[in-house]
């Protein structure tokens, strides 16, 4: 038990110190890529007041794009998004509460003519039909906002004018590779909500301190390496549904219905083990994605410290067990099988919020559908096969006689 005991705290140091590690190589790390990315100069190929901005900020936001702006001091914000482009829409959005819903989005395309389109929508719904084209709340100014592709690199750009300087503000981002029918927008293939500072160029995190490079009249703000946040994002949602949706409820199979196995306890512990260390991996993981993202998702993020405080809670009382023969182990037995199941319920109901918050695909919800259904299935008949056998056992009356020896 005392090995077990002292693995067990290892393994999670371990881990724990690993994604410390990680965070700060991540952090302290300089993509050249992106200082040229930062370095083009768009006097080049777009007109004024998109090419040549002086003080214009460069900053990587999400994927491969890139968000470079300038803001005067009669509050007006001049805009150029980049990233890759082949084919299909880019589009960023102005939310009041990080939602899709109520939001104004400016949105560019390039038709198989090669003709640039680039229009302002209001979403009023999530279905295509509610993205309505030609409105919204965004307060352009006179300046045409143009879509220009150079290489494999497309720009957006367009000017806001506020009556105040834009400071911390929702934006939306997201692609797809259709091309938009009669103006109506295809369904994205990814997105994301960002807190977005465009008073500091940073968004959700300190800026590195260092002074700005000045690169052909742009300062660059080297904030963060981009980082292939599709990627992050999915091994978040692997590792938590790995570690709380399929390793921690095997063990609390392990547990109740498999104790006649002599070996029932050590696979109950194996199972619980990894499903908390995969758990706490996907937590680092959420924890970097949330700092560089900041989406506003409360229940997602306070589902996932509930669940985490309650496995905390269980590893700790796996060192405080106490004895078969003592008092107060029926106590320690209720306690540690509720916030089990506590956990198991919050746990799984997080995994699907996740996946409704970051848009999954039919694949995932398919596959952890199959996960949740066997698991709910194997439970169901085993359950019963358990209660049907505690029918059968027999049972000694309370005034049957004892013959003493």
């Amino acid at each position: 038990m005392d090995g077990i005991s002292r693995l067990l705290a290892l393994s999670i140091f371990f881990v724990i110190l690993f994604g410390f590690q990680r965070e700060n190589m991540v952090t302290m790390a300089i993509d050249e890529d992106t200082k040229a990315l930062c370095s083009v100069n768009l006097a080049e190929f777009l007109p004024p007041p998109y090419g040549g901005l002086e003080n214009m900020v460069c900053q990587p936001v999400w994927n491969s794009f890139l968000l470079r702006y300038s803001q005067s001091k009669d509050n007006v914000i001049t805009i150029v998004l980049s990233t890759i482009y082949t084919s299909g829409w880019i589009g960023m959005g102005f939310s009041p509460d990080g939602m899709m819903i109520n939001s104004s989005c400016m949105v560019g395309w390039v038709t198989p003519a090669g003709h640039g389109k680039i229009k302002q929508y209001y979403v009023e719904g999530f279905t295509p039909s509610k993205i309505i084209p030609d409105k919204g709340e965004l307060p352009l100014t006179s300046v045409p906002p143009i879509i220009y592709v150079q290489g494999a690199t497309a720009y957006l750009a367009f000017q806001l004018k506020y009556p105040t300087p834009l400071k911390t503000q929702p934006i939306l981002l997201a692609f797809s590779t259709k091309s938009p029918q009669h103006h109506h927008l295809t369904v994205h293939e990814d997105k994301t909500t960002i807190q977005f500072d465009f008073s500091s160029g940073g968004y959700g995190f300190e800026p590195w301190k260092r002074p700005l490079a000045e690169i052909h009249g742009t300062s660059f703000a080297a904030a963060d390496t981009p980082i292939n946040y599709i990627n992050s994002k999915k091994t978040h949602g692997v590792l938590g549904i790995l570690g709380w949706g399929l390793f921690c409820p095997f063990g609390a199979i392990f547990a109740r219905y498999l104790r006649s196995q002599p070996l029932w306890y050590y696979f109950h512990v194996s199972a619980q083990y990894i499903g908390f260390i995969l758990g706490l991996a996907g937590v680092v993981v959420g924890v970097q994605l949330n700092n560089r993202l900041q989406p506003h998702i409360p229940g997602h993020q306070g589902i996932g410290i509930l669940i985490l405080v309650l496995s905390i809670l269980q590893v700790l009382a796996f060192f405080v067990r106490p004895d078969k023969d003592s008092k107060y182990r029926k106590y320690w037995n209720l306690y540690h099988a509720w916030v089990g199941r506590t956990a198991l319920f919050f746990g799984a109901v997080n995994i699907v919020l996740g996946m409704h918050y970051a848009g999954a695909g039919e694949g995932w919800k398919i596959g952890y559908g199959f996960v949740l259904g066997s698991t709910m299935l194997a439970c169901i008949i085993l359950e019963t096969l358990l209660r049907l056998k505690k029918l059968d056992e027999p049972t000694v009356p309370s005034n049957y006689p004892m013959t003493s020896i």
